[in-house]
């Protein structure tokens, strides 16, 4: 899908919203975007650091039984 955006359409894209948001309110818009795909970025990165932290404690108690039975 994305791979298909050459770079016209990336130039269409700011001119409309240059043309939508003004240049001073441009700046401002961008680094909301910026700041929301970071913070998506992150989250995204803490589930996975999430799921590799319960994987391991999954694996300590499975040993820990096995060391007990």
């Amino acid at each position: 899908m994305f791979s298909q955006i050459g770079p016209m359409e990336v130039v269409l894209v700011l001119v409309i919203a240059l043309i939508i948001l003004g240049p001073k309110k441009l700046p401002e818009a961008g680094r909301s975007i910026g700041k929301g795909m970071r913070e998506f970025k992150d989250s995204i990165s803490g589930v996975t650091k999430d799921d590799e932290s319960e994987r391991e404690l999954t694996a300590v108690k499975d040993e820990r039984d096995r060391d007990v039975a």
